[in-house]
């Protein structure tokens, strides 16, 4: 309790380097900034939710970030150590776009079963907009559960109700707006 991050180890450093697009300098400059946020290493939910509250004022956060949250902890261990900071940052910074829709998959992923039904996507696109405020619902056509559904079916093509990771992706990389919409890219 209360103890201080030590530094940054030299097997992080290299397992950093080999799985993101940073160099070892960017690494050490992130690393820096992360321990100054989070001097015991560790960024828990209630600081994690505060980040994002200051970026959405006239939105609520909180739902959105227990899913972004939740994807980010990738052991489940209820924080976020630098390692899995800095891949999901590569991800959501700087990956292919494939990289970046295997990441929102496992967001929407709810239950983590590999399949998103259409009760998972209806959660996540109620707390983007929840997140983003009442200026972003325009009318009961482009309610957030209207939003979902219309998504749902033009990914869901074998029609089963549910999307596996491939019909996500593929869906997502034929379409431009729903690339915009499911990777939270989404132009007010």
């Amino acid at each position: 309790m209360g103890q201080k991050a030590t530094k940054l180890s030299k097997e992080d450093r290299e397992y950093l380097k080999k799985n993101t697009n940073f160099s070892e300098e960017q690494i050490k400059e992130w690393y820096k900034g992360f321990v100054q946020d989070c001097p015991k290493g560790q960024l828990t939910k209630v600081q994690f939710i505060k980040v994002y509250k200051d970026f959405f004022p006239s939105g609520s956060a909180e739902g959105f970030c227990e899913h972004v949250f939740r994807t980010f902890d990738s052991d489940g261990s209820g924080f976020i150590d630098f390692k899995e900071f800095l891949l999901a940052i590569n991800v959501t910074s700087s990956g292919s776009p494939k990289q970046k829709l295997e990441w929102a998959f496992r967001m929407y992923d709810i239950d983590g079963n590999q399949l998103i039904d259409e009760k998972e996507m209806i959660k996540i696109i109620e707390a983007i907009y929840e997140m983003l405020g009442p200026e972003v619902t325009k009318s009961a056509d482009d309610s957030p559960r209207t939003r979902a559904k219309m998504i749902f079916k033009k990914m869901d093509v074998n029609n089963d109700g549910e999307l596996t990771l491939e019909e996500f992706v593929d869906g997502c990389l034929a379409d431009k707006e729903l690339f915009q919409i499911l990777t939270n890219e989404i132009k007010k």
